[in-house]
């Protein structure tokens, strides 16, 4: 048996329990081939599957099952093994991303992520049938609520965003769940202060001889003019 057959086995049999182990061995395998071919295409992953003496048809369809199988989800197979992944940055610093991809000009990828080294590791996503990568708040936010219901107690929380969330919307639910945030914005775009006063971006960056990070402290006091 592959090395990394064996590796995810033993750790996804810890939290996912089948009824039938077969299918257990079956994912498993599945998994291992993605991994090893690192493509998405299902063609490249019949090397690494055990021929069984079928034919490449075969394994194909047998693959064709494994993504449409309504009841391979991430709640039963990623979520558990996540949370587990999780504990161990109980109490710690944790920057997460929260980005768009567009899919054949056709799907919206939203998705969250957690920075870790060099590394991004999704948390939460969703795709939508959605031909730009400009999307509202409403659409977003289940995925962040999600996010909060995985995240280990007491963590410290940074959320870094692209240009296209500057959602006010946004802002204010990172200020009640307590997160700090930086958000890319336009020079142009204009913001209300605390003292009623609204100016542009470009007005309330700090001189070049001081550093950036000042306008980053002064974020999560500032929300978006109506």
């Amino acid at each position: 048996m592959p090395h990394l057959y064996l590796q995810l086995r033993e750790q996804l049999r810890q939290w996912i329990k089948p009824k039938d182990q077969r299918h257990l061995q079956g994912f498993v395998e599945a998994v291992a081939a993605i991994l090893q071919s690192q493509s998405a295409c299902l063609s490249h992953w019949l090397p690494y599957l055990s021929h069984r003496d079928c034919k490449a048809r075969s394994h194909m369809e047998r693959l064709n099952y494994f993504v449409h199988n309504p009841y391979i989800i991430a709640e039963t197979f990623y979520i558990p093994l996540l949370k587990h992944f999780l504990q161990a940055f109980v109490g710690a610093s944790l920057e997460l991303t929260l980005d768009t991809s567009m899919l054949w000009d056709e799907y919206c990828l939203i998705e969250v992520c957690l920075i870790w080294g060099r590394r991004s590791i999704s948390l939460s996503q969703i795709v939508l049938e959605h031909g730009s990568a400009t999307v509202g708040f409403e659409q977003y936010l289940p995925l962040l609520e999600s996010v909060v219901a995985l995240l280990p107690s007491q963590s410290k929380v940074t959320l870094l965003a692209d240009r296209g969330f500057e959602h006010g919307e946004l802002m204010r639910w990172l200020n009640r769940n307590g997160w700090s945030w930086a958000i890319r914005v336009k020079t142009d775009l204009q913001v209300t202060l605390p003292s009623g006063r609204t100016k542009s971006v470009e007005q309330l960056l700090p001189p070049l001889s001081k550093p950036i990070y000042a306008l980053m402290s002064r974020c999560s006091t500032i929300s978006l003019a109506t």
